[in-house]
């Protein structure tokens, strides 16, 4: 059985107290291979490595550390078979999905940050005739990235990437759930020879590794994705430290489709953005909100699509949906289903196990589920589920509309259909979201900012919004004669 190691002070090692965590293929139902339950030692190992690498990492030309970034590119370029195959193991989503979206991203997040950090520019202004003010960005030091489940490595890169191109130092640690690209990463870096200590990767459970890792005090910043019961554990620690912290947690995102919308375009994505990667994207749109007079047509037709979803075993192209990510997740989702039911909704398709048979007969796969009829304070439409279970509901005005979107405790992403260019700029402009797409779902700009209000998060992640967090702002205010 392959085991894992942890990356630190650049060498693959294993964890001091020598214990590991099993690793499971969520399309099996089995063990496939072992983790580091890394603990304190492991961690203080990492963080030392990172704060004696830091002078030098942050020394070099922004030139310099673009190339070393290019270099890891172009790696997980060499590599993209291998690491999507991992993915696809490791996270049971399908295999085609991961060769398409995630390792291809992670690739590109590298590559897009080695170019932003050659146009990373500051500000100055004059003042006055003989008086200037100018803004110098410095990195900070030893930056904590730690990331999920649901988008491995596009997630994981998301984060690492922009805090080495400031010139940060790097401890990361990768969900104990999804954790073989990145250790996949780690070998990528030995490849390229990448100096000791700049990226560092250490395995083990969110409680009591992870906790270790926001917890110490040599960490000076942390990235953090996942959960808002564990970003709110993250808030509490270091806020009372002063120190900087990006917190991406959860959605429970509105999808609103009025009655002028184009029909055929927005049933194709809802499918889409209801169920890609098994509903685990904090992005999915999780609540349908239809508009009255096309309610009917909208929910028959969108039932009729997805009980045509086929949900098999993740390494077949034929396969729409894989596996859920492990058995406590599975369980989690089924139990939502029922908390629906006890709460009057009724499932219009969907709900239940799929058992598969051969090797995927002890699998955690379930059938995409609709659920109808259910009020806007129930649990099931105010607390995240992540999975692939979405309810439906009807709307009349766009006031209604605009109400329904916001009455979570959530407000990460929105998505709105619509030929009415008043309509969209004004639901655009109330709904209450870090982001809302009009007449499309998950168009990506790498540019632009991402993250969301509320209960779904602190900061902004994403182009000069990143680059501007992994650094410090210091104004210099020069008089001359």
């Amino acid at each position: 059985m392959k085991k894992l190691y942890n990356y630190i002070d650049g060498e693959l090692v294993a964890p001091i107290n020598g214990n590991y965590i099993d690793n499971y293929n969520p399309a099996t139902g089995q063990v496939y291979s072992q983790i580091p339950n890394s603990d304190e030692a492991d961690v203080s190992n990492a963080i030392k490595s990172a704060r004696n690498a830091f002078e030098s990492w942050s020394n070099l030309r922004n030139s310099e550390r673009a190339s070393w970034l290019e270099k890891i590119s172009n790696r997980i370029e060499e590599r993209m078979e291998e690491l999507a195959l991992a993915e696809s193991i490791d996270n049971g989503k399908p295999l085609w999905l991961a060769k398409s979206v995630d390792i291809p991203r992670a690739r590109d997040n590298f590559k897009f940050f080695a170019t932003a950090i050659m146009h990373f520019a500051s500000e100055s202004h004059r003042t006055s005739s003989g008086i200037i003010n100018y803004t110098l960005r410095k990195p900070i030091g030893v930056a904590a990235c730690i990331s999920p489940w649901n988008l491995p490595l596009y997630l994981f890169s998301w984060k690492i990437a922009p805090a080495l191109a400031a010139g940060n130092t790097v401890v990361a640690k990768p969900s104990e759930i999804t954790p073989m690209t990145a250790y996949l990463l780690s070998e990528i870096c030995n490849e390229i020879n990448l100096p000791k200590g700049v990226l560092n990767i250490v395995h083990g459970l969110g409680a009591s590794t992870g906790n270790a890792i926001v917890t110490h005090d040599d960490i000076d910043m942390v990235s953090f994705t996942g959960g808002t019961t564990t970003g709110e554990h993250i808030a509490r620690t270091i806020a009372p430290k002063f120190k900087k912290m990006s917190l991406e947690l959860g959605g429970k995102n509105p999808n609103i489709i009025f009655d002028d919308c184009d029909f055929d375009k927005a049933l194709k994505t809802t499918l889409n953005s209801s169920f890609a990667n098994q509903g685990q994207i904090c992005l999915c749109g999780s609540r349908i909100l239809v508009q009255r007079g096309i309610y009917n047509k909208f929910r028959d037709a969108f039932v009729s699509k997805v009980k045509d979803i086929k949900v098999g075993n993740p390494m077949d192209d034929n396969s729409r949906m894989g596996a859920i990510v492990s058995k406590p997740h599975f369980d989690k989702v089924l139990s939502y289903v029922e908390i629906a039911k006890s709460e009057g909704g009724k499932v219009l398709t969907g709900g239940h196990q799929v058992q598969l048979e051969g090797d995927n007969s002890d699998g955690w796969f379930i059938a995409p589920t609709i659920i109808e009829g259910l009020d806007q304070q129930c649990r099931t439409n105010q607390e995240e589920i992540f999975g692939p279970v979405v309810t439906i509901q009807p709307f009349d005005t766009e006031e209604e509309a605009v109400e329904m979107a916001n009455c979570t405790g959530y407000g990460l992403a929105a998505t709105v259909w619509t030929q009415d260019l008043n309509t969209a700029h004004r639901m655009s402009e109330n709904i209450k979201s870090g982001i809302v797409w009009v007449n499309c779902w998950l168009l990506r700009d790498l540019r632009t900012p991402f993250g969301g209000v509320k209960n779904s998060g602190v900061g902004r992640e994403g182009g000069w919004e990143a680059l501007k967090f992994f650094t410090e702002a210091k104004n210099v205010c020069i008089k001359f004669d």
